[in-house]
């Protein structure tokens, strides 16, 4: 009988493997070595792959924030020299206050801060001399509103320049029909009426068919000036994903269960959502109360109508899923275990303690997904305290869950993340965007958990963060991803986000004169010794 920690062995292995075809696999497929006789036993893992883990606002460059330019493209090129396959990013679209990529305005558009200025004059679109006055942003960490106040007028004259006549636009257009020309529309009535799209007059919040013809037609300008944004996104996302692919890379991108109540996605779509006769959101999502927090998590995202997208055969979904894997190879379903049940609050409740679990589609959402899209490359963000029968879904589907290392030393031997207790179809992590980086997290624990860390690695702990590295590397997990700080060494300083907290945080960045080149050599080394890259 299985002990009652442990996730019950066999799970379904190899998933991420077959997903991340027709890329050849980045390292051959692990079998008998060529003096076991004849009929000697298969390992029992399948191709394993090691990967980092950045959001593309983190990387360098003069302009304040990472981009999809050339910085993004040499950082490809560090992946492949490192050994590495696999590159895992955050959520790409424009966030909204707080700079969350995780409360977006769309689930379908793409950051304009992203957009690479030095791709714009490459183009003719702006003159090489606009980028020379650069003003002097931090190195380390991205200004958000500072970038905005410089990026936009730019990304405007880069429009003005334009003619229009490029045929591509107009295939952006009708290609990206579905949801660009609602998107377009709802960033210009924001800017215009700076209100939440619930408040705004003239039936635009309820989506008056006359009113929104008005509107389209007083905004035009500043609809196509929105849509040519995206277009240049697009087109320079899809160059930076091709160099990837073209260097045995592939991108992991994240798409949160939920998202934001004011988005583009809720005031377009707002029948499948809980909200009440006044546009309002009936109840909320968020978590219940646990050890980390005695009043739970209100997190405030409008919850779905799953009976409505059930009738509407989850097209909305099917859309979202279908975009996404045009951009990225996998992704990770943040807050997966909502689709079995999810923690609903009412909106009138401060606090996520009179909460109720709602069932969620479960395993009928991913077979009619992938029954309409084919077999899909999910990661499962399984974090937290997650019930049996969240697992059973999990497992039923054949998605790997993940592990982090942070979580596993606060109890003992039976604890599910300790590196003993990693089954195969997983992806193994130091740490994510919402930890300490490992050097800070070492160094922010007890003196009896410090020792306890240092007893199960039998290491003395003089370069903590290479030897949870090696760790990861060495488990049977197929995937391991480490976080870009934890590749550079760095501490607290570095760290990404910090749930809870209100500001400070997604606006790490990293400088190239950071990388040491034989952390580089090292990670190289790593991913061939583990069986993580090609010889």
């Amino acid at each position: 009988m299985p002990l009652p920690w442990r996730e019950n062995e066999p799970r379904r292995a190899a998933t991420i493997g077959w997903c991340m075809r027709p890329l050849p696999p980045a390292n051959p497929r692990l079998a008998v070595s060529p003096d076991v006789p004849d009929g000697g036993e298969e390992l029992p893992w399948p191709d394993r792959h090691a990967g980092v883990l950045l959001h593309p606002t983190s990387l360098p460059g003069s302009g304040g924030i990472g981009d999809l330019g050339p910085e993004a493209h040499r950082f490809i090129d560090l992946l492949k020299r490192a050994g590495q396959s696999l590159w895992q990013i955050l959520p790409l679209g424009p966030p909204g206050p707080g700079n969350s990529p995780y409360a977006a305005r769309s689930s379908f558009a793409g950051n304009p801060l992203l957009i690479s200025l030095e791709r714009l004059a490459e183009d003719g679109l702006l003159d090489h001399s606009r980028l020379d006055d650069v003003p002097a942003f931090p190195a380390d960490r991205v200004d958000f509103e500072a970038v905005r106040r410089w990026k936009a007028p730019l990304l405007r004259e880069a429009f003005d320049r334009f003619d229009g006549s490029d045929a591509g636009f107009e295939h952006f257009r009708e290609e990206s029909r579905s949801w660009l020309p609602d998107y377009a529309l709802y960033m210009a009535l924001a800017s215009t009426l700076e209100t939440s799209w619930r408040d705004w007059p003239g039936g635009l919040a309820s989506r008056d068919p006359a009113a929104l013809e008005h509107a389209r037609q007083r905004l035009a300008p500043e609809i196509a000036y929105l849509e040519f944004q995206q277009w240049q996104f697009y087109r320079q996302w899809q160059a930076l994903r091709q160099h990837a692919t073209s260097n045995g890379i592939r991108v992991i991108g994240d798409i949160p269960i939920f998202v934001a109540f004011d988005s583009a996605d809720v005031w377009a779509n707002q029948h499948i959502f809980k909200l009440g006769p006044d546009l309002l959101p009936e109840v909320v999502a968020g978590v219940p109360p646990d050890a980390f927090s005695a009043t739970g998590q209100r997190w405030g995202n409008p919850l779905y109508r799953w009976d409505v997208l059930r009738a509407e055969d989850y097209a909305w979904w099917l859309h979202r899923l279908r975009h996404t894997f045009a951009l990225v190879d996998l992704t990770r379903i943040d807050h997966f275990r909502g689709f079995e049940a999810a923690w609903e609050i009412p909106v009138a409740a401060a606090t996520a303690e009179s909460g109720r679990w709602i069932l969620g589609p479960g395993r009928e959402f991913f077979d009619h997904a992938e029954s309409h899209l084919g077999r899909l490359g999910i990661i499962v963000e399984d974090l937290g305290l997650i019930t049996r029968s969240v697992r059973e879904l999990r497992d039923a589907l054949g998605y790997p869950g993940m592990k982090v290392l942070q979580f596993a030393f606060g109890d003992d031997s039976r604890n599910p993340y300790l590196p003993h207790n990693i089954p195969v179809s997983s992806v193994v992590y130091t740490g994510t965007h919402d930890n300490d980086t490992t050097l800070g997290w070492f160094h922010s624990r007890s003196s009896h958990e410090r020792e306890r860390i240092l007893r199960y690695l039998a290491v003395d702990g003089h370069d903590i963060v290479s030897d949870l590295i090696r760790v990861a590397y060495g488990t049977v997990a197929e995937m391991a991803i480490i976080p870009m700080q934890d590749i550079l060494r760095l501490g607290s300083d570095a760290r990404m986000n910090t749930p809870g907290q209100a500001g400070g945080n997604w606006g790490w960045r990293f400088q190239w004169d950071q990388v040491d080149p034989g952390h580089v050599g090292w990670l190289r080394d790593m991913a061939l010794t583990y069986g993580r890259a090609r010889p």
